[in-house]
């Protein structure tokens, strides 16, 4: 097969929750230690930092990787999603991993992952590892995908962990309180390993000194540290948490790695280009001003709002899609009633039918026309506002993918 062969067959074989959701999800850690059995225990080998977190983990390994970068080392980047090509997920020094690498790793593990009916996301992190070992990084950083304590990442041992902040999202998996989505991503403690805790409620960080004192590992809260006044290409404002975040972190990976504050800064400015990180406060436009976020749920999807809510503009353009699970009744009243709206279906199985969108939207107050697809909408968009209208694209991940 070749790259888009091998590709088609990952996303159409085996469970995928980017396209099909809640039957990718695995109970267990199983089939991700037969894998690390199956490709010599890549996991064993690496030096890692291990991020979690219901919003911002994208952004904070980012930040890490490109200071790590910044200050001389060979840094694997572990993400997901993927906007628009699947290789996105796994990089180096900002390098996207090969398609020859992704098709050789497939054939020669291909009996293996069909014997052992793999999901996606299970043979994706096998992927990465053993690349990230086979090219001999100095160090990875690598993103967890949902969750923590079940998640396919975490069997390594990281040098840090991190766990951005705690919010309702696959409240389906991971529990309906706030504890209990906690329990699962303080699920990536390890004994004796530090953390950093990004944000934290009340209900949170009993959860976190619980779990860091059952495995004596040193905590750290960022979210009480000073404001960080080092500028960044993300230039959202909840960034202002994750530069926190991220600079704790650094402070403990000083310990092993040569970094300076040259390096921080650089690290933080230079994100974008150093890793490819995209669609975080992404300006698309600048007469009308159009940008596009991937803010998906009730935390992140507020913090935007509020920053949306500092400009001046005469006229609040939004193009929304969501996909099938989001809870509409939590993110929807979040939304300001003064504004058009664009809806339209993230093109792929797990998108709502923007007409079921627009009913739902229209009890909140939010008024719309329904379109064929997020480029077209935006598109309207773009013709109907004036040079100092606001247009804002969001609601998924994947509405931000088909219009960068």
């Amino acid at each position: 097969m070749d790259y888009k062969e091998t590709t088609d067959w990952m996303f159409k074989q085996l469970p995928m929750f980017q396209m099909q959701g809640a039957i990718a999800y695995k109970k267990d850690l199983t089939n991700t230690h037969l894998l690390m059995d199956q490709l010599n225990h890549p996991e064993l080998k690496l030096k890692s930092i291990h991020v979690a977190g219901t919003n911002g983990k994208g952004s904070t390994s980012s930040m890490i990787a490109s200071i790590l970068q910044e200050a001389g080392y060979k840094v694997g980047l572990y993400t997901s999603p993927h906007l628009k090509d699947f290789r996105e997920r796994i990089r180096i020094n900002g390098e996207t991993i090969s398609e020859d690498f992704v098709v050789d790793f497939v054939k020669n593990n291909k009996p293996f992952f069909e014997a052992n009916a793999l999901s996606f996301f299970e043979m994706t992190v096998g992927l990465a590892f053993d690349y990230f070992v086979k090219e001999h990084v100095d160090v990875a950083v690598i993103e967890v995908g949902m969750g923590g304590r079940l998640d396919s990442t975490n069997v390594i041992t990281p040098l840090v962990s991190v766990i951005t902040n705690i919010g309702f999202d696959h409240t389906q998996f991971l529990g309906d309180t706030l504890a209990k989505i906690a329990a699962e991503k303080a699920g990536i403690i390890k004994h004796n390993i530090p953390v950093v805790i990004g944000e934290y409620h009340q209900e949170t960080y009993p959860v976190f000194q619980n779990k860091a004192a059952a495995e004596q590992a040193p905590i750290i809260f960022a979210h009480t540290a000073p404001e960080v006044s080092f500028p960044c290409a993300l230039q959202g404002d909840y960034q202002k948490h994750n530069k926190k975040t991220v600079l704790q972190a650094i402070e403990i990976l000083k310990a092993n790695f040569s970094i300076s504050e040259d390096h921080i800064k650089a690290g933080l400015q230079n994100v974008v280009i150093n890793t490819g990180l995209l669609g975080r406060w992404q300006v698309l436009h600048e007469k009308p001003f159009a940008v596009c976020d991937t803010a998906h749920n009730a935390h992140g999807l507020a913090e935007v709002l509020a920053q949306i809510a500092q400009y001046e503009y005469d006229t609040l353009h939004v193009v929304l899609g969501v996909v099938n699970d989001k809870d509409l009744d939590a993110i929807l009243p979040l939304f300001p009633k003064n504004a058009v709206y664009y809806f339209s279906k993230p093109n792929m199985p797990r998108g709502l039918d923007a007409a079921l969108l627009q009913e739902k939207a229209g009890v909140y107050g939010l008024d719309g026309q329904v379109y064929d697809s997020v480029s077209v909408a935006y598109e309207k968009a773009l013709s109907n506002a004036g040079s100092d209208d606001f247009i804002y694209v969001g609601g998924s991940t994947f509405v931000v993918a088909e219009i960068i």
